[in-house]
């Protein structure tokens, strides 16, 4: 399905009964709504009503032009239109990645609109930027970003070769690698989705408050992206119900290498915020 909301058009894959209990589930970089596709049968067999959304950047109706359109506040803006069209107006709310950072940041802003928080990979990202800023492990495990943030260099590096580069950063995700690379790989959508990168603003990240609604927040602990500073601190920024589940041996791809894992966590942290 599609919909169509502060002027863009958005994909959407849905999934379970009608009138279920609504989940939306936010994708990160460089994936899209099929990122659920282990996860959503799990969950619509429980009888909930999901909703996997490819957010801006990636759904080629909703690519502006323009490192600002994909600053975290607009990012954010558009999960609140995502709830209110598609759940009416509240959601359990599950993110992974980049779509993490967007579902921290729905859940301390607009905490009426969340019932639970589900966070995969990313923490919180007040605990992010200040690991980044202070801790030297979290600084490397980062440097990637610095190229991502230039424009030009990352696209080249990333699709030369016919797109070898970013075959590779999707190395990790098993047989979906041509789920996720093709559509990137068309004109101008690599370059929307690494605009996320390029308007993001550490010192934004660490402003954002608390956290209030019951969360889980799932790592592995051999995610090369985020370390073990980022991930314990996410804790310090929760205020709600807060439940901390480490992977051991899991890397970042939590959603295509664990849905079954993953989705267990889910219903238990929406069955735990009944």
């Amino acid at each position: 399905m599609r919909i169509e909301t502060r002027g863009l058009s958005f994909e959407v894959a849905e999934g379970g009964p009608p009138g279920g209990p609504p989940v939306l589930l936010l994708h990160g970089f460089p994936t899209n709504r099929h990122a659920w596709a282990g996860v959503t049968p799990l969950l619509t067999a429980a009888g909930l009503r999901t909703f996997a959304v490819d957010q801006r950047g990636y759904s080629p109706g909703a690519r502006p032009s323009g490192v600002d359109a994909y600053r975290q506040a607009e990012c954010v803006a558009d999960a609140v239109a995502f709830v209110d069209e598609l759940a009416g107006g509240r959601a359990d709310v599950v993110g992974h990645d980049f779509g993490a950072f967007v579902a921290w940041q729905l859940a301390a802003a607009h905490p009426e609109r969340v019932r639970s928080l589900t966070a995969v990979s990313v923490p919180h990202p007040a605990a992010f930027a200040h690991a980044l800023l202070t801790d030297a492990d979290q600084q490397r495990r980062s440097s990637y970003i610095d190229l991502f943030r230039t424009v030009g260099k990352a696209e080249h590096v990333l699709t030369r070769d016919g797109g070898a580069g970013l075959r590779t950063v999707l190395a990790g995700v098993g047989d979906q690698v041509e789920v996720f690379a093709a559509p990137l790989l068309e004109p101008g959508a690599l370059t929307a989705a690494l605009n996320w990168y390029r308007a993001l603003v550490i010192e934004e990240l660490a402003k954002v408050g608390p956290v209030e609604r019951p969360t889980t927040y799932v790592w592995g602990d051999r995610d090369v992206a985020v370390g073990q500073v980022a991930a314990t601190g996410a804790g310090d920024h929760v205020t709600g119900d807060y439940r901390f589940l480490p992977l051991p041996g899991v890397d970042h791809w939590i959603t295509e290498r664990q849905p079954e894992v993953l989705a267990q966590a889910i219903l238990t942290r929406i069955a735990d915020a009944s």
